[in-house]
Parts: structure tokens; C-alpha cells; sequence
């Protein structure tokens, strides 16, 4: 059974330096292009993880406030405020509430979720109103 299996061995550590960092982003270079199935196409596969886990860490980026999420979620759509009216209420609602002037109520994050298939878990989170 085991000569269905490969093993290969190769050394996986993970990156916890902005050197060792720039060395993995200067070998992903010369391996991007191998050939799948291959040695170094797999060790890309290794490295991409590495990477992708040492920036997470490190370059954390942020994710938008409900309301800013609704505006790139609507701009992806093509769709106008006036589409909103449906999951939040009348144009002025929407309008309050594109430009934080009125908080989103449980109905709206509900009918919104649907609407513009954003998770609930940005569409709950806190944010300040506009003066």
C-alpha cells in the first residue's frame, strides 16, 4: 500500500522574520511558474502558505465598517441606493443610513444579508453615526 504514496521531505519552518520573509517572496518568484505535479510546484504550494500566514500576521488588514461594506458590496453589483429600498425602507432610510445618520436595525442586517450576500458578522459590528 505504501508505494501509492510519495513522501518527500523538505525543510517547513515557518517565517518569523521581515528577512526570512523577503528570502520566501525572492524564492515564490523563481518557483511561480513550475510545472504542477512537480517538486517545486509543491514547495510553492508550501511557500504560499508560509507567506500568506506570516502576513496575515503581520499586515493585518482591517475589515470595513458595516456601512462601508454596503457601499463596496453595492458598487460590485451595480447597484444604485434606491435597490436598497427593499431590504432597509423608503430612500431617506436608506439614505440615513448610507451616510450614518441611523444605525442598522436587526430587520434591515437580515434582509440585507440576503440582499447583497454579506455575512452577518459584518454587518453587526458597532460603528459610529455622523454628526
Amino acid at each position: 500500500m505504501l508505494e501509492n504514496y510519495i513522501i518527500i521531505i523538505m525543510e517547513v519552518k515557518p517565517i518569523k522574520t521581515e528577512k526570512e520573509y523577503q528570502h520566501a517572496l525572492s524564492r515564490m518568484e523563481l518557483l511561480f511558474d513550475s510545472a504542477i505535479g512537480t517538486k517545486e510546484s509543491d514547495e510553492a504550494d508550501i511557500l504560499a502558505l508560509l507567506i500568506d500566514d506570516y502576513e496575515e500576521k503581520q499586515y493585518p488588514i482591517e475589515a470595513p465598517d458595516p456601512i462601508e461594506a454596503i457601499k463596496i458590496r453595492m458598487e460590485e453589483m451595480g447597484l444604485k441606493q434606491k435597490d436598497l429600498v427593499s431590504a432597509i425602507g423608503g430612500k431617506s432610510r436608506v439614505s440615513e443610513v448610507l451616510h450614518k445618520k441611523r444605525k442598522l436595525t436587526i430587520e434591515m442586517i437580515r434582509n440585507l444579508i440576503g440582499r447583497l450576500n454579506l455575512s452577518a458578522d459584518v454587518l453587526i459590528k458597532d460603528y459610529p453615526l455622523s454628526e
